[in-house]
């Protein structure tokens, strides 16, 4: 009798633990996990975005931050179009590419322009171009140096492979640029170092390929659970030190459409003409690439 009064005291402590500790519904699942859908509301038909990237060192700044000083200019341009119902779509426009504008005698480089008019111009410049329809691009995103680090940093280093080592120094701007080739991880300031690089054999060339191979690691790097959840925040901390006309929830929108393609990113480069002379900086756009680059 006593083992049973015991026993029954056990019972009834245990009864009143759970009334100050429930036991859980064993019927509630776990928290779901993060995917690229949950982001945002996908766009309802195709967006093409113009990314500039500057060689400013911040948004607004008047003087770029290479050598020879002078004017900022955009030396990386890129057309994005973020397809629902297609894969994500990136065309390299030719920073070397010799345009000129109605009232110019003489051809300029199109990554002279965004010194001249900015944005605006660029795009104007850009459509033109490629013969867009009107309203295209149908949003822009200025993406200073010092923007692209703050990116890489907040991501956490992204994983890039250099296809070879880069060496450059510049004394005069205190800038040096040393980096191996391979698989590594690499912060800002390396991408930094691997987008301003520029050899003598492929020039440009080679550093279209490489901004590339960064755009493929940052949409990586991006789609990674624990990623997609600091992704609003990390947008919001970007948003001083870009410009741009899209807004957070367009932008969110744009991630989420990208991000959850299964088909491997497109990517074009406009084709140009050889130069007309040896060591001569630009470049006649050949009119046969202009119709395969970009979907209409």
């Amino acid at each position: 009798m006593r083992l049973l009064a015991a026993g029954g005291g056990v019972v009834a402590g245990l009864s009143l633990l759970g009334l100050i500790w429930p036991e859980g519904d064993r019927a509630v699942k776990p928290e779901a996990e993060p995917t690229a859908a949950g982001l945002a509301d996908v766009p309802g038909r195709p967006i093409s975005l113009l990314l500039i990237g500057t060689d400013a060192d911040r948004r607004g700044a008047l003087r770029n931050g290479a050598a020879p000083s002078g004017p900022a200019n955009s030396d990386a341009l890129v057309l994005v179009r973020v397809d629902p119902q297609g894969p994500l779509q990136v065309l390299s426009l030719p920073v070397e590419t010799a345009v000129r504008l109605p009232g110019d005698r003489t051809a300029v480089a199109l990554g002279s322009l965004y010194r001249r008019g900015g944005p605006a111009l660029v795009a104007g410049a850009s459509a033109a171009l490629l013969n867009l329809p009107k309203g295209q691009p149908d949003r822009y995103l200025v993406l200073p140096r010092g923007a692209l680090r703050q990116l890489v940093d907040d991501l956490g280093r992204i994983e890039v492979a250099p296809e070879r080592s880069m060496r450059y120094q510049d004394r005069s701007q205190k800038y040096r640029i040393a980096l191996d080739g391979g698989l590594q991880q690499l912060n800002g300031n390396q991408v930094e170092q691997l987008l301003r690089f520029r050899d003598r054999e492929r020039g440009e060339e080679g550093r279209r390929d490489r901004q590339q191979l960064v755009i493929d690691s940052v949409l990586r790097q991006m789609g990674q659970q624990r990623q997609l959840l600091q992704l609003p925040d990390l947008l919001r901390q970007l948003q001083d030190q870009v410009d741009t006309n899209l807004t957070q929830s367009e932008a969110l929108s744009l991630l989420a459409a990208a991000l959850q393609q299964s088909e491997p990113v497109r990517y074009r480069s406009l084709a140009l003409r050889p130069p007309l002379k040896p060591g001569d900086r630009l470049r006649q756009l050949d009119p046969a690439s202009v119709d395969q680059a970009w979907p209409r």
